[in-house]
């Protein structure tokens, strides 16, 4: 709101005196009403009211509208006003367009066209308030109706420079509503071009308009690269007095500097150009010089500023992870703000070295501020900074400190903020588990975790011990013993009661030597539990009891009372009750070789990643940094290569959010006691670069059924289908990379053979918040036959920037195959019958590489017809039977796949009793050997 003069709109200002003088909402509604009244009467009435008193009047409504109250007149007054020469009636007029008009109000065309007359004015002044209302107001109309005319104004050699940084603004809001609203080809040299414009402000604006732009057309606007390194050298390598109208508190430019390093962050460093990659390698070398000298002002302004520049520096230098000495300068530097007297500083420290932590070139530099990082856990006032903290231990972790970092972390976990024990038990967890080398020390921290934090260990955490555990002997006596120990305490957590319950039911005859361990002893000691725990816990040990029955005979009578106590057989609980009878006529009838086959001991566990990694990623979206280092020593002995895997990824910084697998092929064992594999998700997906084409991924699944479908910086999509005959259910799975909610999700399928092939997609929600997965069902019907495999166009608004992902579906033709058994005689009998020259298929090709014939094999095994073993006469060559199934009818194939070595090809023929499945199928697998 304007200043109110005293002169100049008396009654505005006595209007705003009486109702600040209001001492009741009654009064304020009745001194409004009569306002209201007296204002109709004067649009009204039959005097033609002057630009001055329209103005008081629409400045009044105005008040009255800000105030809470509706205003259903006054509008046609407010647009007549943008028709005045006089700026302060003009700027009241916008203003009253800007807050109250409707976009779909009968008024717009009207308010367009006062638009237009005031953006064709020789006066920047009315220039500038027009493209300040299109701004405000931002709509699509608007972007419609002047979206030729900004970009215009913003590029003409004849606009005032005031006025092109407002229209630079402007632009950046209509892009944001529409962004096709900015023309390519010549336009986009020119825009770029802005960024050589001799006014700051003008430059300012436009790097800001850039950066959303490359954010959607990167490709089209790579030349910005060259021209904002060299605007950066300017500014930053000026002295004080070169650009003295530009400086704030001695430091030249600093959002321009901020906003042209962020430009730059949108892009790999410029190594085909290695001029403009030295420049701003001395750009960054000059503000870390200039950050070592001494302040040039007390005043924290000053230091706020430079600092602004330092951390957008060192956040192009992480995010390039280029420049091993620029790495190690900028963790030096984060150094120093670790014990700098400002709560803020020492947070942002903390926080960009968790990102240095990660690369290879300055990971042993972060390290060596260990101790003061281990302080600021400790000491920190600030909880959000001690949470820092211990996200940089986290990420400094490797097989040289994980002991007493673990240990640290363990013993301040007892006082710890309650609001960061969970993460920092996750977080226990995997590092003990990543780095153990001996697994006994891993069991004691695991039970040391439940010890001190019991609430706050998950069942992700306890599953996964119990895993490690029973995949490895030579730790399972010292767990037993250990876990008998921790129930002896007088008070004992829940979870320490199942992972007792479940370890000592599988292995307690390692320990029952001992008298102190003997089975009466054991039982009587998870009994004493029994009463204090949940029904599930309960249900637990009642399968535990059963297991010590099978292990130790002589305990088995005292078992079977509790079995037959009320408390059990007569239970409330439905799964209690069923548990304690069926275990209790299982004693009774089962004779000792049947219950030893039937109780026996748990088989191991498929290795796959451990799904604790998982789960602290979608608890801290965007806060767990991933570890791009590479590993540079051997595996330590008996850590499953799949963790080592998941956790020294050199291929992406990319957290995988769909979760982690077992491996193919293999199936998960579960348990009468309800401990189910719960230890991994989807499947074991391979990451994929931002970069990767989609079209070349879909190939793998051809062979496979689950995987990791797309994934770019924003979004993972995964799949995972499975089929039976002609029909399919296909599981998607969506999940959000980014730290803010991704909106307006909206798939849609594309194919033409849907007469062939029908498939039908469930809805699904509109919004994936941060961090989180939501899944989409598809069903699909194989009518007939059919060769176009569907795409599927994905669109969503992120950041109020529309964004589009297309893809190809894995659906084709083999997905309905039923595998086929053959002896050598049924196959060449049928091979003969299918020779005919409409039945047959055939390509030969060259080997993508040197010809390896286990992988052949296993490709031809996820394909889905049977390889038959033993019927060709040529060892080396391949043989397959299967039957395509579909709706109208069921097509037998036969594949024969000839690798000759010497020349590096391979014949592939393909019979069938339908030439279009034959050449379909001979296509599909031609060229993926």
């Amino acid at each position: 709101m304007p200043a109110v003069r005293g002169d100049g709109m008396r009654g505005l200002a006595v209007f705003i005196s009486d109702i600040r003088n209001c001492k009741s909402k009654e009064a304020e509604i009745k001194r409004i009403n009569k306002e209201l009244a007296n204002i109709r009467s004067k649009f009204k009435g039959d005097k033609t009211l002057d630009g001055y008193q329209k103005k008081k009047y629409v400045c009044k409504l105005l008040f009255i509208f800000l105030l809470g109250h509706d205003i259903d007149f006054g509008h046609m007054e407010a647009v007549n006003l943008l028709s005045s020469n006089k700026y302060s009636e003009k700027q009241i007029g916008y203003l009253f367009i800007s807050v109250l008009v409707n976009t779909n109000s009968d008024l717009i065309k009207l308010i367009i066209q006062s638009i237009k007359n005031d953006l064709q004015s020789r006066n920047p002044i009315h220039v500038n308030l027009a493209l300040q209302c299109i701004a405000n107001i931002g709509s699509k109309d608007m972007a419609e109706a002047f979206g030729t005319e900004i970009p215009k104004l913003l590029v003409s050699g004849d606009t005032m420079d005031v006025v092109k940084q407002s229209a630079a603004l402007c632009l950046l809001r209509l892009f944001r509503k529409s962004p096709e609203i900015i023309p390519g080809g010549e336009w986009t040299s020119r825009i770029i071009h802005l960024l050589n414009d001799p006014h700051m402000g003008v430059v300012t604006a436009a790097t800001s308009l850039i950066d959303a732009l490359v954010k959607k057309n990167p490709e089209e606007y790579k030349g910005c690269v060259t021209l904002a390194v060299a605007r950066l050298s300017r500014i930053v390598t000026a002295s004080y007095t070169d650009l003295q109208d530009y400086t704030y508190y001695f430091v030249p430019a600093p959002w321009l500097s901020v906003k042209l390093l962020r430009l730059l962050q949108n892009y790999t460093p410029p190594s085909e150009e290695p001029g403009v990659r030295g420049r701003l390698s001395e750009c960054l070398e000059t503000i870390f010089n200039k950050a070592q000298e001494p302040p040039k002002s007390k005043k924290v302004q000053h230091s706020n500023a430079k600092n602004a520049v330092l951390f957008e520096a060192i956040s192009l230098i992480i995010h390039n992870d280029s420049e091993p000495n620029l790495l190690v300068r900028a963790c030096n530097q984060l150094g120093q703000f670790l014990s700098n007297r400002e709560t803020n500083l020492r947070y942002l420290a903390l926080e960009s070295m968790c990102h240095l932590a990660t690369s290879e070139f300055s990971h042993e530099a972060v390290k060596k501020h260990q101790e003061v990082v281990i302080l600021s856990m400790k000491m920190e006032k600030d909880v959000s900074v001690r949470q820092q903290a211990v996200d940089l231990l986290y990420a400094m972790c490797d097989k040289t400190n994980a002991e007493e970092i673990v240990q640290e972390m363990l013993a301040y976990l007892e006082t710890a903020d309650y609001s960061i024990r969970e993460e920092m038990v996750l977080k226990v967890a995997i590092l003990a588990e990543k780095y153990a080398t001996d697994f006994t020390w891993y069991v004691d921290v695991i039970l040391n975790l439940i010890r001190i934090a019991g609430d706050y260990v998950s069942e992700e955490v306890w599953y996964r011990v119990i895993q490690i555990v029973i995949n490895r002997e030579e730790v399972q006596g010292y767990a037993a013993k250990t876990v008998f120990e921790a129930l002896q305490a007088p008070t004992c957590h829940e979870n320490m009661v199942k992972v007792g319950g479940y370890i000592l039911g599988e292995f307690g005859n390692l320990i029952a030597g001992d008298t102190r361990s003997s089975p009466q002893v054991q039982f009587e000691l998870l009994h004493s539990k029994y009463h204090l725990c949940s029904a599930a816990t309960r249900a637990l040990l009642l399968s535990t009891y059963i297991k010590l029955v099978n292990l130790f005979p002589e305990i088995k009578n005292r078992v079977q009372e509790v079995f037959r106590a009320d408390s059990n057989i007569r239970s409330a609980d439905v799964e209690l009750q069923q548990r304690a009878s069926e275990y209790l006529q299982l004693s009774i009838v089962a004779s000792s070789d049947v219950l030893a086959t039937v109780l026996e001991e748990m088989p191991a566990f498929p290795e796959r990643e451990s799904s604790i990694l998982a789960v602290l990623k979608k608890k801290k979206p965007g806060r767990i940094p991933d570890d791009v280092r590479e590993s540079k020593s051997p595996q330590p002995s008996g850590v499953p290569t799949a963790v080592i895997n998941s956790t020294n990824n050199t291929n992406s910084s990319s957290a995988d959010l769909l979760g982690l697998s077992t491996p193919p092929g293999t199936t998960a064992p579960t348990t009468g006691n309800g401990l189910l594999d719960v230890f991994g998700d989807l499947y074991n997906a391979p990451k994929i670069s931002p970069s990767t084409v989609q079209q070349n991924n879909i190939k793998k699944f051809l062979f496979k059924n689950n995987g990791v479908l797309f994934e770019n910086d924003l979004i993972q999509i995964g799949v995972k289908s499975e089929f039976r005959q002609n029909l399919g259910r296909i599981g998607l799975f969506y999940g959000n990379k980014t730290q803010f909610a991704i909106q307006n999700v909206r798939p849609e399928l594309h194919w033409t053979d849907s007469h062939k092939l029908n498939v039908q997609m469930k809805p699904m929600e509109p919004v994936l918040e941060a961090g989180a997965q939501i899944q989409q069902m598809l069903t699909a019907e194989c009518i007939e036959d059919f060769s176009d495999t569907p795409s599927m166009s994905i669109s969503f608004m992120f950041n109020n920037v529309p964004q589009k992902i297309t893809m190809k579906l894995p659906l084709t033709l083999n997905k309905f195959f039923e595998p086929t058994e053959m002896n050598g005689e049924s196959f060449f009998a049928r091979w003969k019958n299918l020779g005919g020259e409409q039945q047959r298929a055939q390509k030969i090709f060259k080997a993508q590489g040197v010809i390896d014939l286990t992988a052949a094999r296993t490709k031809l095994a996820g394909f889905g017809m049977q390889l038959l073993d033993g019927i060709d006469p040529n060892p080396d060559n391949f043989v397959c039977a299967g039957i395509v199934h579909t709706r109208v009818q069921q097509v037998g194939c036969l594949m024969r796949l000839e690798p000759n070595k010497q020349a590096q090809m391979f014949r592939l023929t393909v019979r069938s009793s339908k030439e279009t499945v034959s050449q379909e199928i001979c296509n599909l697998l031609a060229d993926q050997f």
